[in-house]
């Protein structure tokens, strides 16, 4: 890909200079199906519950598609999570080739990057390892969330995450203001970071708590609608493939395109750094998602 011709289009996705709202959207057919094209004039806006116009509306797709994704494993994870690895393979190199992929670990409340974004795939592949299946070693992993978003430099693409884990925090008892998944949240919506999330049982006693995994599978739920992603789980067992997530995400990033408001007028921002947004589809059987704030400071 020639990078230059994606610069443009691409500065600071997640906010846009002159009070402009910049977000990356994804597009959903109903029941799983694919959405087909969408077009500007099928898109409404409301930034702080204002409407607000749509000046444009790019497929993310060829040359404008430019791409990092981050598969990010909890180490605290079933070893089982090995068997996996084959749909895991797959699905990194369904992607387009000069999509960037790369591979981290969370330990310790950090995120251990085995191989950073590259098209190299076969560098990436190798870099997946059986988890070490040590119970609580990600400490938090919403820690570990924003640990990587500080680490991974700004790029003229959209960045996502595939989160991998079973959502329980050992920091943190049960609480719907989770502190670390707020910050999270936060850091992740301010530099325009997409979270997807599968759900998948931790080693040890935790990993069969049908309490603890319940508010995993709720933190992991509120971290991907808040930043525009799509959580995956099949109840609190271990999931017999994630192949069929892995194709919905797929579809799900061959549908996502780039939107730029019209410029916010200063009395209609709100006095917090983030301003709420709502995207929706004046089409029949087509919904819009998107991260739920965005950052407009810049």
């Amino acid at each position: 890909m020639n990078w230059r011709f994606v610069l443009p289009l691409y500065f600071a996705l997640s906010a846009a200079a002159f009070g402009q709202a910049r977000a990356v959207v994804t597009a959903e057919g109903r029941h799983g199906a694919a959405p087909g094209a969408v077009s500007k004039d099928d898109v409404e806006v409301r930034v702080n519950q204002k409407p607000i116009g749509v000046n444009e509306w790019v497929p993310l797709r060829g040359e404008q598609g430019a791409l990092e994704l981050y598969v990010l494993i909890d180490d605290g994870e079933d070893s089982d999570l090995a068997n996996q690895y084959s749909a895991l393979r797959d699905f990194m190199n369904q992607q387009p080739a000069d999509a960037h992929i790369g591979v981290a670990y969370l330990q310790n409340g950090a995120a251990r990057i085995a191989v950073p974004v590259t098209a190299d795939r076969e560098r990436v592949s190798k870099a997946l390892r059986t988890p070490l299946a040590e119970p609580g070693i990600s400490a938090s992993p919403y820690m570990g969330v924003s640990d990587l978003i500080k680490k991974w430099p700004a790029a003229n693409a959209r960045r996502e995450i595939l989160l991998i884990t079973s959502g329980i925090d050992p920091w943190s008892p049960p609480d719907p203001q989770n502190p670390y998944l707020e910050k999270a949240i936060s850091d992740a919506q301010r530099a325009g970071v997409i979270v997807h999330t599968i759900y998948f049982p931790e080693a040890g006693h935790l990993g069969h708590s049908l309490w603890r995994a319940n508010w995993g599978q709720n933190y992991l739920s509120e971290l991907s609608d808040q930043t525009g992603g799509e959580f995956y789980w099949q109840g609190v067992a271990t999931p017999v493939s994630i192949a069929p997530y892995l194709k919905d995400l797929t579809q799900r990033l061959g549908n996502q395109y780039l939107l730029t408001t019209a410029e916010l007028p200063n009395g209609a921002r709100s006095k917090e750094n983030l301003e709420s947004l709502h995207v929706s589809s004046t089409r029949s059987g087509v919904s819009l998602e998107s991260a739920a704030r965005i950052d407009m400071r810049r």
